[in-house]
C-alpha cells in the first residue's frame, strides 16, 4: 500500500510540477511566447499527455502543487463571489491593473495587445501578435482584453470559474479569479495595496516589482490610479 501511494503521489508532483511550470510561463506574455524562445512543440505535446488524463487527476495534480508551494492556488478562483468584483478597493485594483496594461480606456475591453481592437466578446479572441517593447525586448502574444489574458490563461480561468464568454462582466471576474490565485483578494479588498501588488506581480508583467523583464509602472502611479479609481489604502 505505502508503495502503491508513493507511486501515485510521484505521479501527482510530476504532472503537478509540469501544470504549476505552465502556469507559471502562462502568467507572463512575453515568457511564454516571446519570440525565439522555442520549445513550443514540447509544450504543446506535454499538453496532450496531460489533457488525456482527464480533468480529475488534472485537477488532484494542481492541488498538490498547489499544497506544497503555496505559490498559485487555483482552486482558489472558485471562491470569487459578485461581491468581490464590486468591492470598492478591488475595482480599484482592476483599474490599476487596465493602466500597468494600456487598456484603462473605454475600448479596454476589446483590445488586443500591442494596439487594435477585436470584435465581438463569444471568445478570446484568440490573435497571435509581436512587436518590440520600449526596453527594446521582443514579443510575441495572444493577449487580449482589459487585463490582456493570454489565450491559456483564458481557457484555464473560464474552465475553472465556469465564465460562458469573454464580455467585460466575464474579463472582470476572470482578473479577480487571477488575484485570488495570487493569494492577494483578501489583501485587496483590505487595502493592504503594496502586499497585493507585490503578490500580483507575477500574473500581470506591467505591476511594479514585476520579474519579467517587460516595462512596469511605478509604485507611485500605481497609488495615484489607485486612489482616482476610489481605492482606499490601510497600512
Amino acid at each position: 500500500m505505502r508503495a502503491a501511494l508513493a507511486i501515485a503521489s510521484a505521479g501527482l508532483l510530476t504532472a503537478g510540477a509540469w501544470l504549476l511550470l505552465r502556469r507559471e510561463q502562462a502568467a507572463a506574455d512575453a515568457a511564454e511566447e516571446a519570440a525565439g524562445q522555442g520549445g513550443a512543440g514540447l509544450w504543446a505535446s506535454a499538453d496532450d499527455v496531460l489533457q488525456g488524463l482527464g480533468d480529475s487527476v488534472i485537477e488532484s495534480a494542481e492541488n498538490f502543487v498547489e499544497t506544497i508551494t503555496m505559490r498559485l492556488n487555483l482552486s482558489a478562483m472558485r471562491t470569487v463571489t459578485a461581491a468581490d468584483v464590486a468591492h470598492p478597493n478591488v475595482r480599484a485594483l482592476l483599474a490599476v491593473i487596465r493602466r500597468g496594461e494600456g487598456t484603462a480606456d473605454a475600448k479596454g475591453y476589446s483590445r488586443l495587445v500591442g494596439g487594435g481592437e477585436f470584435i465581438g466578446f463569444a471568445d478570446h479572441p484568440r490573435v497571435v501578435k509581436s512587436g518590440t517593447f520600449s526596453n527594446g525586448k521582443a514579443w510575441r502574444s495572444s493577449a487580449a482584453g482589459a487585463y490582456q489574458f493570454i489565450a491559456s490563461t483564458w481557457d484555464e480561468t473560464a474552465r475553472i470559474m465556469a465564465l460562458p464568454d469573454f464580455t467585460p462582466a466575464s474579463q472582470d471576474r476572470g482578473a479577480v479569479g487571477r488575484i485570488a490565485a495570487r493569494g492577494a483578494l483578501e489583501d485587496a479588498k483590505a487595502g493592504r495595496l503594496v502586499v497585493a501588488l507585490q503578490k500580483i506581480a507575477r500574473e500581470w508583467a506591467s505591476m511594479p516589482g514585476s520579474p519579467y523583464g517587460q516595462p512596469v509602472i511605478s509604485e507611485a502611479t500605481a497609488a495615484a490610479v489607485y486612489a482616482s479609481a476610489g481605492g482606499t489604502v490601510n497600512a
